[in-house]
């Protein structure tokens, strides 16, 4: 294996997740060089890549299909704020998520699309019909949550999200 790409296979190992774009800048590499060195490492099984919700994110070949996909949401900061909430708060129905999270109600359920598909959150109704939001494998999310901290660019995104969610609710 060639030094750039053992420093490829390193960053990705301690970034779980890492998106196509933020690899790229973090290692200040151009785009079609990383693309050379990444299928290398995809077809020698050095890693494994992930497609959700627009974002390519990279793995080392140790993440099962089910860390893969939440590795991908965790790394969004919302998706990683309601998380930890339902991980603090424990059981909870979705207004107060919303609000003590300060965001719209419709950003808390785009989120919780994700949430729910990647088996991180369930939605349960009592007999009522009421919905109660409930963490879905806690210690294994937890465990997750530890290894990802979202990027700058990330963070910047999912805040620019709430502001305009602010300014179109009012």
């Amino acid at each position: 294996m060639t030094a750039q790409r053992d420093r490829i296979r390193g960053y990705v190992a301690s970034h779980p997740g890492v998106h196509f774009n933020q690899l790229a800048r973090d290692l200040d590499l151009a785009t079609g060089q990383l693309q050379y060195h990444l299928k290398k490492l995809h077809r020698a099984d050095d890693l494994v890549s992930e497609s959700l919700y627009g974002r390519t994110h990279y793995f080392t070949p140790e993440y099962e299909a089910w860390e893969r996909g939440a590795v991908a949401v965790l790394r969004r900061e919302t998706a990683r704020d309601v998380l930890l909430y339902l991980i603090e708060a424990g059981p909870s129905a979705p207004t107060p998520v919303a609000d003590d999270l300060d965001i719209a109600r419709s950003t808390l359920e785009w989120h919780l699309d994700h949430l729910i598909e990647q088996n991180l959150v369930e939605k349960r109704r009592d007999e009522r019909g009421r919905v109660t939001l409930v963490l879905s494998r806690p210690d294994e999310t937890a465990e997750l949550l530890r290894l990802v901290e979202p990027s700058v660019p990330e963070r910047l995104v999912d805040r620019f999200t709430r502001l305009v969610d602010s300014l179109v609710s009012e």
